[in-house]
Order: structure tokens, then sequence, then C-alpha cells
């Protein structure tokens, strides 16, 4: 007698039809966490790359309230090349939704951070400030004085993430 047993072509299709569907739910929920997430570039002085890097771990930990996508440049590019860096750098903030300026006593003397915050502007992104601890540095870079960008504590970020 030859057992018959196993699945019928009917319940194979079905088993396939649920498969693709919790396939397609999964892919939707990437898409809207995806979505929840601002492209985020971050303009910086070079002395302050380990605080950087921490506010960067800080987003890819799932504990914490600030989530976003780091667009910023990870590595130095050849500064003999001005031109070629800005069109680097431009890139990267093409691809975000917002800059964010990390604020400490270095980024008032950073010409690149000047720069940087008025490309962001020119091309329509929205820039915040953010310092570590209660107060910000006492010297703020000139872009951020001038354009009257908005100066928030490192905490508090994830609240500015979320607003247009």
């Amino acid at each position: 007698m030859g057992g018959g047993g196993g699945y019928s072509g009917r319940d194979l299709s079905q088993s396939q039809e649920r498969r693709a569907e919790k396939e397609a739910e999964a892919k939707r929920i990437l898409e809207q966490e995806r979505a929840s997430k601002r492209n985020l570039f971050i303009s910086f002085a070079t002395d302050d790359i380990d605080e950087v890097n921490l506010l960067r771990g800080q987003a890819r930990n799932e504990n914490s309230p600030i989530s976003f996508v780091d667009r910023s440049v990870r590595e130095p590019i050849n500064s003999e090349r001005a031109d070629y860096i800005k069109l680097r750098i431009t890139e990267r903030i093409r691809q975000s939704s917002m800059t964010a300026v990390y604020l400490s006593d270095a980024t008032a003397n950073s010409q690149w951070v000047d720069w940087e915050v008025k490309k962001s502007l020119e091309l329509g992104k929205k820039v915040i400030a953010v310092h570590a601890g209660d107060n910000p540095p006492s010297k703020l870079p000139s872009s951020v004085v001038d354009n009257k960008i908005d100066v928030v504590p490192w905490k508090d970020l994830s609240k500015h993430l979320q607003t247009d």
C-alpha cells in the first residue's frame, strides 16, 4: 500500500501563499522602520570624531531613542583637493533628510562645518546643532548663529529628529 501521507498540491500552494504573505508583511514592517529613521548628515570638527562615533553607536543601539541612518563622510577625504571634497560632501548632504552639527569647543573654528551648514541650507535641508551636556560651548560656528539654527542637547536629539 503506498502510504499517501504528506501534502497535496493544494496544501502546498496554501503553504506557499502563507509564506508569501508573511514575507510581504516582514518587508512592509522593514520599510516602515526605514521610513521612520531620518537620513542624517553629521557635520563636525575632526577633533570630535570620538564623540561623533559615540553618537553613531547610540543610533545603532535598539534601546536608544535616537534613530537615524548616518550619511556623513566616515573617512577623511584627501584635504589637498577641496573641490573633490566638496563634491563628495554635497552628495552625502543630498542623500540626507537633515543635517546635525555636533558642537564642541573645536567646532567654531572649523571652516568645513561652516561650509557644510551653508550647503545643507542651500539644498533645503533642516539643520540642527547638538551638544553634549547641559550647555552648548560658549563659541558657536558663525553659520549656526547667523542662520539661527536650533541648538539642542544631545539627550533631546531624538525629539528633533522626529520633527520637520
